[in-house]
């Protein structure tokens, strides 16, 4: 399955654009982070890790996730 990931430094988000099903929570909770108007669309630098921890477990399709720098 494709992938697409943003880092951030302590915190990537991964965009499987297969499973998106562009229901707008992203950009309605962070529309400094999610703007599909532009490339990239994700600029995970735009919050910060707890405020895009907190966005990508409200996505209703799991076509954003993160993972974590240890």
């Amino acid at each position: 399955m494709e992938t697409h990931e943003y880092d951030k430094g302590e915190i990537t988000v991964i965009w499987k654009p297969q499973l998106c099903q562009h229901s707008g929570i992203c950009v309605k909770m962070l529309p400094q982070v999610y703007n599909p108007k532009e490339r990239p669309w994700i600029k995970a630098g735009n919050a910060n890790a707890q405020q895009l921890k907190n966005q990508i477990e409200h996505c209703p399709s799991g076509a954003l996730s993160y993972k974590l720098r240890s």
